[in-house]
Order: structure tokens, then C-alpha cells, then sequence
């Protein structure tokens, strides 16, 4: 079961070519968002990430041209399920390794994910309805616009999941506790106001049904530095597929706070 999977096997299943969302793989184990930038771009994006830590939380940064990290053990050119490439911040590409495009000076970043806190909503007794049908979260970009930094500016892309309202009080209360991976709720029903217009066509990953009695609740999403490649145009960047994240060698209660 993917649920059951250490890390290693997943990357390794991952790597030998199984191509899948990645939420309720690994319980217990950290996801990350991967994007990796040449180095004359990586400063312009570690400040955007600082200057909007709630959609970029870094969890961990590598030297240029290194294919591992701290909490990665793995090789980051094939060990997720799906990548991303972007040239003059066109997506031209979805593949599902990148060793050939790899270069010397990519650095790569780890951004925090959403995924870990799901168990501890699933634990909570808060539904978490993509991962009932198996899907991928449904994630839109929103009309409102992130701090820039340098070169690097875009708008907040947000991760929804639908709540039963005597519910959404916990949901709040648990993902609050976990800071380093976006942590509390951006907003909280109306999707409007973040200027989405229809929650049957996500912009990333698959629409879910919203029951009656159920109010959408909206996460920050580490997709966001794949709207700031997209709308700055960098020359060159590689992400992961979205939904399709890094499986870590950190544990989720890592980055849990009381």
C-alpha cells in the first residue's frame, strides 16, 4: 500500500516509472515542492520565498548541480513521480525524470507541501476529499499577488479542500500547527474574493465534488514559485508535476509545532 511506503521504496517505485499523485503516500514522511533555478536566478528566489513564507516555506537548499539534499536522500533528477520544465517560463515539457536536462548550476530548493498535514486531518476526523478518490488536489491561482523579489513576482496559488462547516474550526486549529508547510488557511469559503471564478476548473491538478454542508478552504500551495517562473520568465527551471511531490527523508512531526 503507498500509504506504507518508507521513502526509499517510493522513490524507488517512483524511479523505476509508477507516475501518481502523491498525496497518502508515505504516512508519516514529509512531501516536498521542488524547484530548481540556475544559480545567477536562486537569490532572487530565496528572498521571494522569505518575503512570502506562507505559499514558499524552504525546507531545505542545495549547492548548484547537487541531485540530493539534507532530507532527501534520493536523486532529485528521477525520484519524483512527475516533472515540469520551463523555458522563458513556457511549460514545454512534463516528463518523468530530468537527468538529461540536469546542468551544474541548478539549485534546488525544497518547499514545504501541504500533504503532511492530511494525516493529521484524516486523524482529526476532517475528510480530505482527494484523497477518498484517489485524485490530486485541486489548486487555482488567485488574484492575489505575491511580495516580489528581484526578477521573480507572480500571484498566490492556493490548494482547496472542502470542509463540513461544523468542521472547519479544526481543520484551522490542526494545520496551524504545522507552519513549515503552509500551515493555517488563506481563506475560508467565497472563492471569489481571491478572484476564482469556477472551482469545477482548477488551473493545477482535479476538481473535487463540494458536498452540501461542505465550505471550501483554501491553503497557501507550493506550486506558487511555478506561477512566479511562469509569469517572471526565467530562461530555465525544472518543478515537480503539480501534486506530484518529493517524498523526504524528514518525518512530519519535524515540522510540527505544539
Amino acid at each position: 500500500m503507498s500509504e506504507n511506503m518508507s521513502p526509499e521504496r517510493a522513490r524507488a517505485a517512483f524511479r523505476g516509472g509508477l507516475r501518481a499523485p502523491t498525496s497518502g503516500f508515505s504516512a508519516g514522511w514529509t512531501q516536498a515542492n521542488l524547484i530548481s533555478l540556475p544559480r545567477e536566478h536562486a537569490y532572487d528566489f530565496l528572498l521571494f520565498a522569505q518575503r512570502n513564507p506562507k505559499s514558499c516555506p524552504v525546507l531545505d537548499v542545495t549547492e548548484p548541480g547537487e541531485t540530493s539534499a539534507s532530507i532527501f536522500r534520493g536523486d532529485l533528477r528521477t525520484d519524483l513521480p512527475a516533472y515540469t520544465v520551463y523555458r522563458d517560463g513556457e511549460l514545454v515539457e512534463e516528463r518523468a525524470e530530468v537527468g538529461d536536462l540536469w546542468r551544474d548550476d541548478l539549485v534546488s530548493f525544497l518547499v514545504g507541501c501541504s500533504f503532511t498535514f492530511e494525516a493529521a486531518l484524516l486523524e482529526s476526523g476532517v475528510p480530505v476529499r482527494h484523497i477518498e478518490t484517489g485524485g490530486n488536489v485541486p489548486m487555482y491561482r488567485t488574484s492575489r499577488q505575491c511580495r516580489p523579489a528581484g526578477r521573480l513576482s507572480g500571484p498566490l496559488v492556493v490548494s482547496m479542500r472542502p470542509v463540513p462547516a461544523d468542521l472547519v474550526a479544526t481543520a484551522v486549529r490542526v494545520t496551524s500547527r504545522y507552519p513549515a508547510v503552509h500551515g493555517a488557511p488563506v481563506h475560508i469559503g467565497s472563492p471569489e474574493e481571491l478572484g476564482i471564478a469556477d472551482l469545477a476548473s482548477p488551473d493545477f491538478g482535479e476538481a473535487v465534488e463540494i458536498r452540501p454542508g461542505e465550505i471550501p478552504v483554501f491553503w497557501a500551495c507550493g506550486v506558487t514559485p511555478q506561477a512566479a517562473v511562469m509569469h517572471s520568465k526565467p530562461p530555465f527551471a525544472i518543478g515537480h508535476a503539480p501534486g506530484h511531490m518529493a517524498i523526504t527523508d524528514a518525518r512530519d512531526s519535524d515540522y510540527q509545532v505544539p
